[in-house]
């Protein structure tokens, strides 16, 4: 068996930049108050009009992961896509990048697990590799929310919260034991699920003929709801034990942790576990106050933030670690 390793990274961002000032124009907020809360002072959001999709700020985070990592298109096996923002209900983005990048018939992978899609991703990809079956795994974590949040004063506990944005990783075979991907951890508890959701559109509950026949002003089961002190409890305390499951599969110490990178879901959370886990500033990297929460995007735009700013260097331990919606959680061990 093979371990795999991160060879390529890339990440991109709408220029469109929306501070906290400008969200005060239109709802009952202001920088202070978001800030306090959630750490964020701005994020991106995509312009209507601009031609911009989930899609497309995939497509051009896995062009500049493919040349980062001095591979072809064609070298591409697999593309692991995770989104909870697709361009289309059905089909997913994979099989968008797949065709624009003209590789022919390879197969895609579309991953729903929310916050935690990027974890779930290379965790796909990994074991890909392992197994032999794919040598070069194209991995994408992408997310257009901002058309999908009420920006009102009604929604702005949400709203003020996600952006937009997109991250890539390529991923190929090591065949050092010791280096690449030591392991990853995936979990989920469904029992949570409706407390960080979005209920509708779906067969099970309110299909969209539903929607627009009530045509109900009231109704935001269209639009996510997130019982925000509840997934902050039990936030915490899975980023602390999946943490710690990577630690001791690996035989490894806090103390060996160079770089821990967590979903950007809230400063707080990863302040607290920061301060937990006794890491210095120069151990975590964070970027959620200039992009929000960018779900499945946030682990591979800090990654690749922190690796293009030289934060991460040949020989270090990289921790990666995700919560979100499902519940889902997980996290990654690397030597990089």
């Amino acid at each position: 068996m093979f371990n795999s390793k991160i060879i390529g990274l890339g990440h991109y961002v709408p220029n469109n930049i929306v501070t906290n000032d400008d969200l005060s124009k239109v709802m009952d907020t202001s920088d202070q108050w978001i800030q306090e809360r959630t750490g964020i002072k701005e994020r991106r959001w995509v312009k209507s009009g601009d031609g911009q999709s989930t899609f497309t700020m995939g497509l051009e985070a896995a062009k500049t992961a493919i040349s980062n990592s001095g591979m072809k298109n064609e070298d591409i096996d697999l593309i692991v896509f995770a989104t909870l923002s697709p361009d289309y209900y059905f089909p997913g983005p994979g099989v968008q990048v797949q065709e624009a990048l003209g590789i022919n018939t390879v197969a895609a992978i579309d991953i729903r697990a929310q916050c935690s899609g990027f974890v779930y991703s290379i965790s796909v990809a990994d074991q890909f590799i392992k197994t032999g079956m794919y040598k070069n795994v194209l991995v994408i974590g992408s997310e257009l929310q901002s058309r999908g949040i009420d920006k009102s004063t009604r929604g702005r506990s949400i709203s003020v919260i996600f952006g937009d944005g997109a991250g890539a990783a390529v991923l190929t075979r090591e065949e050092d034991p010791s280096k690449g991907i030591l392991s990853t951890h995936i979990h989920s508890e469904g029992k949570h699920a409706l407390e960080l959701a979005t209920e509708a559109p779906g067969m099970g509950t309110r299909w969209v003929t539903d929607i627009i026949k009530d045509n109900d002003p009231e109704d935001f089961s269209y639009r996510p709801y997130m019982n925000g002190q509840f997934v902050f409890k039990h936030a915490v305390r899975r980023f602390s034990e999946v943490i710690n499951e990577g630690l001791y599969k690996n035989n490894l110490e806090v103390g060996d942790i160079d770089m821990l990178i967590p979903h950007q879901a809230n400063l707080r959370i990863s302040q607290f576990i920061q301060k937990k886990f006794g890491l210095a500033d120069s151990q975590v990297y964070n970027n959620i106050e200039k992009y929000g929460n960018t779900t499945a995007a946030s682990i591979p735009i800090a990654l690749s933030e922190a690796h293009e700013k030289g934060m991460i260097k040949t020989g270090d331990t990289v921790v990666l670690a995700a919560f979100g919606s499902g519940f889902t959680w997980g996290s990654i061990i690397i030597k990089w």
